[in-house]
């Protein structure tokens, strides 16, 4: 996975931290499916995610107005639900503002 292609700041990162539950129980396949739903919505920028035991997601989006849409979107909620029910033993979800963004690349 590469770094996410964000535009210069402000923009809105959805934080998505979480512990899952053991085994998979579909949980691959609604992955991919939400991956490439949310590159389809309008205000999407991109994605980067890790995990090792806790896995973090951090999607961008143009502006907070954006990100909501696509919390609300029929088939994220419905994987929402699943994860609430089979999925996670927890998870934190942060909406925040980047105020500025720099990096280094060799």
């Amino acid at each position: 996975m590469d770094f996410a292609q964000t535009p210069e700041p402000p923009y809105t990162a959805v934080i998505f931290t979480s512990l899952r539950t053991d085994g998979d129980d579909g949980y691959g396949a609604m992955s991919a499916a939400m991956a490439e739903l949310v590159v389809q919505q309008p205000g999407y920028l991109g994605m980067e995610a890790a995990r090792d035991g806790l896995g973090i997601t951090v999607a961008y989006f143009r502006d907070e107005a954006s990100a909501r849409a696509w919390k609300n979107v029929a088939e994220h909620r419905e994987a929402q639900r699943l994860g609430r029910e089979r999925w996670y033993q927890g998870y934190r979800v942060r909406i925040a503002t980047v105020t500025r963004d720099y990096g280094w690349d060799r």
